[in-house]
């Protein structure tokens, strides 16, 4: 008997991403086509006031799906809702997925039964380098703790992530309650205790560096960082909302932190602090092993 072909729903919420949401909708159309998959393709118009919902109408095969109640969260959940998949891929509205994309998550789910959600890295295609370095290196730490201590530290990427709906019922969808920071955390956290949560870079994606370069990288990275360990802590967020990050040069990104002064601060304690921890390496080394 053959295997059963699973299905898979994207999920994209929106809220005014008419700049963004044509070239996210191109990248993943075009991608499934010629595909041995069944893929549908849902986008969450969550209360728009600009074309958004008019420029993924044009797209074939694309449903749309009203959410009033604003907020990333509540329009995951309302996508999952309407979707009909037995994996459901959420991804962000100023995100592209890369060829390859689809085909990489079907076989891997296709190959582990036991892997609930697999995620990978975002790639800032419109940011500066320095913050793609950066990103990298968060990337790499949250790695490295997932790998030492999986079942403490899961990892999934808010906007590049795929989830596997049976496990996602089991837990009892998303949490409504939260608004944006930790919500891709509190996901992994919970679904790490029904099965297999990875997080590869192999399932790279690229995405708008918008809400980096207004905000700061070091300053959303701090961020995140805080976020993360409140959600697997204390299993709340430390930070309760978030701005919403829109452009208005038509899509491109100058990097100009809104708030230099803390990014500075920010950039000035990590060098302290890296530069404590050299010393402390080094009077180790010297003066207690001896060598």
């Amino acid at each position: 008997m053959a295997a059963k072909i699973m299905k898979l729903s994207f999920v994209i919420p929106a809220y005014n991403e008419e700049e963004y949401i044509g070239e996210c909708l191109e990248a993943v159309v075009a991608q499934k086509q010629g595909l041995p998959y069944d893929v549908e393709v849902i986008v969450v118009n969550n209360n728009s006031t600009d074309r958004t919902e008019e420029i993924a109408r044009r797209y074939p095969g694309v449903r749309i799906v009203e959410e009033k109640e604003k907020g990333l969260v509540p329009a995951r959940q309302a996508g999952f809702k309407a979707a009909h998949g037995d994996l459901i891929a959420n991804i962000d509205s100023d995100t592209r997925i890369p060829r390859g994309w689809i085909r990489k998550v079907m076989e891997e789910f296709e190959h582990d039964p036991k892997l609930v959600a697999l995620s990978g890295p975002f790639i800032y295609y419109d940011a500066p380098w320095s913050v793609r370095f950066f990103t990298r290196f968060f990337y790499y730490v949250s790695y490295i703790l997932n790998s030492l201590a999986p079942w403490l530290f899961p990892v999934l990427q808010g906007g590049n992530f795929v989830v596997r709906r049976s496990a996602l019922e089991s837990i009892g969808g998303y949490r409504t309650e939260l608004n944006f920071y930790g919500e891709d955390t509190d996901v992994a956290k919970r679904m790490n205790k029904v099965g297999t949560v990875k997080f590869t870079f192999k399932l790279p994606t690229k995405s708008s560096g918008r809400r980096l370069a207004k905000e700061g990288g070091l300053t959303i990275g701090l961020r995140y960082t805080v976020n993360y360990f409140w959600i697997i802590f204390f299993n709340r967020p430390f930070t309760k909302k978030s701005d919403d990050i829109r452009l208005d040069n038509k899509g491109s990104v100058v990097y100009a932190p809104e708030n230099r002064i803390r990014e500075w601060g920010i950039g000035t304690g990590i060098i302290l602090v890296v530069l404590a921890l050299g010393v402390g390496v080094f009077y180790l080394i010297r003066h207690v092993l001896g060598w």
